[in-house]
C-alpha cells in the first residue's frame, strides 16, 4: 500500500445503491495512508449520510457548492488532488460530466479538474448498454478519464449476466494505484512473476511437492502492479486468492511452469522466479491409486527441468532476470554461485531455517545480490515490503 502514503485522493460519490461499497473504499484509502476528501452528490447523501464518510476518513465531507467553506473548493480540489476516484459513477453523472454540466460540487470539480480521474460506473445493465451511456463514456475517455468496470454480477434488482455492477473496492484500489505510479520505471512494463509450489504426481491421489505458500511471489506481483506494471502471475497450487488487477495463470507441474515461463519470456521486461518448483518427480506415475498394501517400498525419482537454465534462450534482450535461492547454511555463498551459474541479474537469498523467514510466513529476511557485485541486506519485514525493496533494485537496472 506504499503507493498511497501521503497522497491526496478525492473520492466522489454519486447516487446509487453501490454507495455502500464506497464506504469500504474510503476506509481502505485512509488506512493505506492517503488523505481522503469525500464529495457527495445530493442523491448519494440519500443512500449514505455524510457523517459516515467523515467518520471513516477523519475529514469533513463536501456536499454543496454553497457551503460556508465551499467557495472555490471545487477548483482547488480538482487541481490539487493526486487522483480523483468517482465510485459509483452513475449514468446520470456520466451524462452530466460528458456534456460539461457543472450544477453541483462533484460535476463542477470534475469540469475544473487537472488531476487524473478514475470512474467506476455502476447502474442497471440496460442503462449501461444504452447508446447514450456508451457515447458518454467514449467522450470522457477522449478527455483522458480512466474507467474500471462495471462487472457482471448481481444488481439491486436481481441477477444479471451483463455488466452493470460496480467493481469491488480492492479492484478499484489496484487500478488507482497504477495511475499513481505512472512515473515508475516499471510503469507499463511487462513483469512476469512466478509463485508457489509445483506438484508431481505419484498417482492420481498422491503428489510430491513442498511447503511454499506463494506469499512472496504474490506480494511481489502486487507491488509491481502498484508501480504501474502490466503483471502476469504464474501461480502453482495454493489457497491464496487471485490479486486484483493482475493476470493469473495457473499451473500444476514443473513442466507446465517451464512452458508458461518460456511462452511469457519473449514479451517480458522482467522475470522474477519466486516459485519453488519441485526438484524431482517420480520416474513413472501410476494411472490408478496405488494401494497401501503391497505398494512400493521406494519410489524412483528423476530430476525435473532447471527452468531458468532451460528457458535462457527465450529471454528478451535487455530484460532483467531475478532468481531466488532458499538455502540452509552458507546461503549467501550458495546464492552467489547460483547467480553466476544461471546468468541472473539479481538473486534473492534467504535461509529456510531462520525464524520468520522462508515458507509459510508473512515475513521474510533476505539478501539481494546483483551481478554487478551489489549486496542489499533486508531485515525481517513483511513480504510486501521485501517485494518493494526488490523492485527498487529491479528499477535501477531496467532504467539503464
Amino acid at each position: 500500500m506504499s503507493a498511497w502514503q501521503g497522497r491526496h485522493v478525492v473520492l466522489g460519490v454519486s447516487g446509487g445503491i453501490a454507495c455502500y461499497k464506497s464506504c469500504i473504499l474510503a476506509r481502505r484509502l485512509a488506512e493505506a495512508g492517503a488523505r481522503v476528501d469525500t464529495v457527495l452528490t445530493e442523491a448519494a447523501a440519500e443512500f449514505v449520510r455524510p457523517l459516515t464518510f467523515e467518520a471513516l476518513t477523519g475529514r469533513p465531507v463536501l456536499t454543496s457548492l454553497w457551503s460556508r467553506d465551499g467557495a472555490l473548493a471545487h477548483v482547488r480540489l480538482g487541481q490539487d488532488a493526486d487522483l480523483i476516484i468517482v465510485a459509483p459513477a452513475t449514468a446520470n453523472l456520466l451524462a452530466r460530466v460528458a456534456q460539461g454540466i457543472a450544477d453541483d460540487f462533484l460535476s463542477a470539480m470534475l469540469l475544473a479538474s487537472t488531476s487524473p480521474v478514475l470512474l467506476a460506473p455502476a447502474m442497471n445493465d440496460e442503462m449501461f448498454a444504452a447508446a447514450p451511456t456508451t457515447a458518454n463514456l467514449a467522450a470522457l475517455a477522449r478527455r483522458g478519464f480512466h474507467t474500471i468496470g462495471p462487472e457482471v454480477g448481481a444488481l439491486a434488482e436481481g441477477p444479471s449476466d451483463r455488466p452493470g455492477r460496480m467493481s469491488e473496492p480492492e479492484a478499484i484500489l489496484a487500478h488507482a494505484a497504477r495511475l499513481l505510479r505512472r512515473d515508475s520505471a516499471l510503469a507499463a512494463r511487462r513483469i512476469v512473476v512466478t509463485a508457489g509450489p509445483t506438484r508431481e504426481s505419484i498417482d492420481p491421489v498422491r503428489v510430491i511437492t513442498n511447503r511454499s505458500s506463494g506469499r512472496m511471489g504474490y506480494a511481489i506481483a502486487e507491488a509491481a502492479r502498484d508501480r504501474g506494471a502490466d503483471v502476469l502471475l504464474i501461480s502453482g497450487p495454493g489457497s491464496l486468492p487471485p490479486p486484483a488487477g493482475i493476470e493469473v495463470q495457473r499451473i500444476e507441474t514443473t513442466a507446465e511452469l517451464e512452458t508458461a515461463v518460456r511462452n511469457a519470456l519473449p514479451t517480458a521486461d522482467v522475470l522474477i522466479m519466486a516459485a519453488a518448483p519441485a526438484d524431482y518427480r517420480p520416474a513413472t506415475s501410476a494411472a490408478t491409486k496405488t494401494p497401501r498394501e503391497g505398494g512400493p517400498a521406494a519410489i524412483e525419482l528423476e530430476p525435473t527441468t532447471d527452468i531458468l537454465a532451460a528457458t535462457a534462450g527465450a529471454r528478451r534482450e535487455g530484460s532483467v532476470i531475478v532468481g531466488f535461492a532458499l538455502e540452509t547454511g552458507d546461503a549467501v555463498a550458495k546464492g552467489r554461485a547460483k547467480l553466476e551459474r544461471k546468468g541472473l541479474d539479481l538473486i534473492v537469498v534467504n535461509d529456510a531455517l531462520e525464524p520468520g523467514a522462508g515458507f509459510e510466513t508473512d515475513t521474510n529476511r533476505v539478501t539481494i545480490l546483483g551481478r554487478d557485485g551489489s549486496r542489499v541486506d533486508v531485515s525481517i519485514r513483511l513480504k510486501r515490503e521485501v517485494g518493494d525493496v526488490l523492485l527498487d533494485e529491479v528499477e535501477k537496472r531496467i532504467a539503464r
